[in-house]
């Protein structure tokens, strides 16, 4: 299991919500280029970087994010606010190595399958496009978390399955900015479900020993932020594992 470091954008600040909500936001001081450059100096290969302006529908944080994430090599996985077919394709074009897609693929039953047959075959699908799964005791939400979706769960799994997307991020809003651990309850019933999905777990992470146990599970990797950035887990130890990690392949 992979650790990817993350990044949230508001306002062109790094921040990090509690449960998702916008009125509970801590600031930190670090720019997002400096964070970057922190990653890739001590060779993170990945990170994760959502624009929480965007996934409001408030795209004025898009021009300063892009601009720094051209001078990276790293690999960027990035959300927040991919509405359109054309944005999935502008960004992958850009460099993004991977997008995600959230509320579009709920709300516009149609998505998955349009953008499965503009850009994708099932192995590209995976590579490319992560579906975000954001939950709160197992129901979907949407729109920065301000929406729940009629959609049953493992139903929504299922669909994006058959349309060839096999690579979810899937949070746990329950968990998420908490530092409380992470929703290992929610991933297990997941896995048990579809047993051959590409997981990445997000919310919650406190330490390595969580990161210990998401370890036991098949979960390919795991998005780590506040716990960067509240000192709980430091860049070496992120390192340090994800070098044990390839080492094993």
């Amino acid at each position: 299991m992979y650790i990817i470091p993350a990044v949230d954008v508001l306002d062109q600040k790094i921040v990090r919500l509690r449960e998702g909500d916008y009125n509970q936001v801590t600031t930190y001081q670090a720019s997002l280029e400096e964070q970057i450059e922190l990653y890739q100096s001590n060779g993170t290969e990945y990170v994760h970087i959502i624009d929480l302006n965007g996934a409001k529908g408030d795209f004025s944080n898009q021009k300063f994010i892009f601009d720094i994430i051209k001078k990276t090599d790293m690999k960027v996985q990035y959300g927040g606010g991919v509405r359109s077919i054309e944005k999935v394709k502008e960004l992958i074009d850009s460099g993004i190595h991977r997008v995600i897609v959230g509320t579009q693929a709920i709300t516009n039953p149609n998505f998955l399958e349009e953008l499965g047959k503009e850009i994708c075959g099932k192995t590209k699908c995976s590579d490319q496009v992560v579906v975000a799964i954001d939950v709160l005791d197992e129901v979907i939400k949407y729109s920065g978390w301000m929406e729940s979706s009629p959609i049953k769960l493992m139903d929504y799994v299922d669909r994006c399955l058959q349309l060839g997307f096999f690579r979810f991020l899937c949070t746990d809003i329950n968990k998420d900015g908490k530092l409380g651990g992470a929703g290992l309850e929610l991933y297990k019933k997941l896995l048990a479900h579809s047993p051959f999905i590409k997981l990445i777990a997000s919310g919650g992470i406190s330490s390595m020993n969580d990161i210990e146990e998401l370890n036991e599970y098949k979960i390919e990797s795991c998005v780590v932020g506040k716990a960067i950035y509240e000192n709980r887990i430091s860049i070496d130890e992120i390192k340090n594992w994800n070098l044990q990690m390839l080492s094993t392949i």
